[in-house]
């Protein structure tokens, strides 16, 4: 589906937000600054993106502690998330959730999770929510290729089949369970989807996306291919896009619980700090010049002239000062007192 041009200035701005946040991020937990670990989620930017760019407010999405990206595509305040990750009063949680624990229920995004796995039960709730209002609106968890190896993933998939909830289970597939190669850690020839077409759910695939293989692979090599067609290529937006239109038009219709898998990379390491001696020699640098999802965007759309590096270039200059402006608010806004301490511990209904 041709895209028109305000939806592709709009993809292409959320991406780069979500990038510079991240990239500024990696700068500053340098100054000591920020407290606690940091995930970042650079690489990834395409899936975040394509998949919210779907979804309204009323929709509701669970994250991963690699969470960032999500909150971002899904609408939260640039402003507020730096302050979170800040610890400041004025941070969406108040400063009390920081990296890992980002939530704004007002956007329908229902946390960033520190337990890996742990967001898709969250998930599965949400959407029998959902089902019951009879509103059409859906329900998304985020996982790894870590979390589909956690018997809290097989349970929610499995109840979202015995319910038949409208919860979709996005996996985005970078090859890493922290450390741990996919090809070493995951049994199913890195094909996740297949889990959970297993438990009774449709699933989609991207046919001949790649599939790439770290361990024992050097740089320069080529991808290993899953004979029955690999996850869809999650550093390009327009297959993540497509695809999600696709997986959203079979659950908003009734049709059940769905999964998609997308194959995609991050640029850092687990957390920040992380020395990554796991990575082949040169093989982020690779990533970044081959599999960027940004890069790949502007050439495309520049290519077909539905967008010019011009316009590319303005939206580029417009972040870069928004995140400026971001990180300067965050630095010198107010961080909780001890009487905070005791707030926001149980909710009144």
């Amino acid at each position: 589906m041709q895209l028109s041009r305000e939806a592709l200035l709009r993809a292409y701005r959320q991406m780069k937000v979500i990038r510079e946040f991240e990239e500024r991020l990696h700068t500053e937990i340098m100054t000591g600054e920020i407290a606690g670990f940091t995930h970042l989620y650079c690489g990834q930017e395409a899936v975040a993106v394509g998949v919210c760019e779907h979804l309204s407010v009323e929709d509701k999405i669970v994250s991963t502690h690699r969470g960032h990206g999500h909150c971002l595509a899904k609408g939260c305040d640039v402003d507020g998330m730096m302050k979170e990750i800040w610890g400041s009063r004025d941070g969406l949680c108040n400063g009390k959730g920081g990296s890992m624990h980002i939530a704004d229920a007002d956007q329908g995004m229902l946390g960033a999770n520190g337990i890996v796995g742990a967001g898709a039960p969250i998930a599965v709730g949400a959407a029998i929510s959902a089902k019951i209002d009879g509103k059409g609106k859906v329900a998304i968890t985020f996982s790894g290729d870590g979390a589909c190896n956690q018997g809290t993933t097989f349970e929610a998939m499995n109840l979202a089949v015995v319910t038949q909830a409208p919860c979709i289970f996005v996996f985005e597939n970078n090859h890493y369970s922290e450390h741990t190669g996919v090809d070493y850690a995951v049994g199913t020839a890195m094909d996740i989807a297949s889990r959970a077409e297993a438990f009774g759910m449709k699933v989609w695939r991207g046919g001949g996306a790649p599939v790439f293989s770290r361990c024992g692979t050097m740089p320069g090599e080529a991808g290993q291919h899953h004979p029955g067609g690999g996850p869809a290529d999650g550093t390009d937006f327009f297959a993540v896009h497509d695809t999600m239109r696709e997986v959203l038009e079979h659950v908003r219709a009734g049709g059940g619980p769905a999964a998609v898998e997308y194959d995609t990379e991050r640029f850092f390491g687990h957390f920040e700090g992380d020395p990554q001696r796991y990575r082949g020699p040169g093989e982020v640098e690779r990533l970044r010049e081959t599999r960027d999802c940004l890069k790949n965007f502007r050439a495309r759309v520049t290519s077909a002239s539905l967008l010019s590096d011009a316009d590319l270039d303005a939206l580029d200059a417009d972040v870069m000062d928004a995140i400026d402006a971001a990180v300067a608010a965050a630095r010198a806004a107010a961080r909780p007192t001890a009487e905070d301490v005791l707030s926001d511990v149980y909710i009144s209904y």
